[in-house]
């Protein structure tokens, strides 16, 4: 009996990872966007999130399962994680031309997006568009890996743009005021950036925040959005 939980990834998104040994294979379904991190830490990625299906195949596709005995004379151990583990220490990911085409272009769209919030022009301190940095990124001929971390490959693609575009990462300090009914909706999109808050007098309450300079427009702009009447000042570093 194959167990699907509904935490798990859905069958649609998941791909086949595979290790062949003995002149049989074993495969797993997994979500491509967690490989990566599973691999550097298994412990920290919840296996349920991470598998289509809590099994071993010999064929995923046409239902062939491994005996117990054949699982374990391979991989040494009944533990799914152990299993997994090990098929992508070991084995190759399977993915189709057009699986890994989309997969990469979400990547390299998110790396675009990155770069494009933390960075400035330190002539004009404003964002680059992501026009520009696209059209550096594919000058410079960055090769986008699908698998790999969106922080090291943010770094890789940095360097790599860096002699074709002027870059910098600066922050900047905000202190925003808004009216008290508007504090549930602004302090969360705040957080993660706070560094200090408080209740005023009149009932307002006030926050001061860091953030990357690219980010400064998108977040004022949301925060005005939230509440029209804020106040916001940038503060000197």
């Amino acid at each position: 009996m194959v167990w699907i939980s509904d935490s798990m990834v859905s069958l649609d998104k998941a791909v086949l990872a595979r290790l062949e040994k003995g002149g049989k294979r074993y495969e797993i379904l997994v979500d491509p966007a967690l490989v990566e991190e599973f691999k550097e830490s298994p412990d920290e990625v919840d296996i349920n999130d991470f598998l289509a299906m809590d099994e071993v195949f010999h064929d995923a596709r046409g239902g062939e399962r491994p005996t117990a005995e054949a699982i374990e004379k391979v991989f040494g151990s009944q533990d799914i994680v152990v299993i997994t583990s090990t098929i992508l220490e070991k084995g190759s990911i399977q993915l189709t031309t057009a699986q890994r085409k989309q997969m990469v272009e979400n990547m390299r769209q998110q790396i675009i997006h990155r770069i494009h919030s933390e960075a400035v022009d330190p002539k004009t301190k404003s964002p680059h568009s992501k026009t520009r940095i696209e059209l550096a990124l594919d000058e410079s001929r960055y090769s986008v890996d699908p698998f790999k971390r969106l922080e090291e490959q943010v770094k890789d693609a940095i360097a790599k743009l860096k002699p074709l575009i002027p870059l910098s990462f600066e922050t900047v300090r905000l202190a925003f005021k808004v009216p008290g009914s508007a504090y549930g909706s602004v302090s969360q999109l705040l957080r993660t950036h706070q560094q200090k808050e408080g209740w005023l007098e009149d009932g307002s309450w006030a926050c001061v925040i860091e953030c990357s300079a690219g980010m400064k427009g998108e977040i004022i702009g949301q925060v005005m959005r939230r509440s029209s009447d804020a106040e916001v000042k940038e503060l000197g570093s």
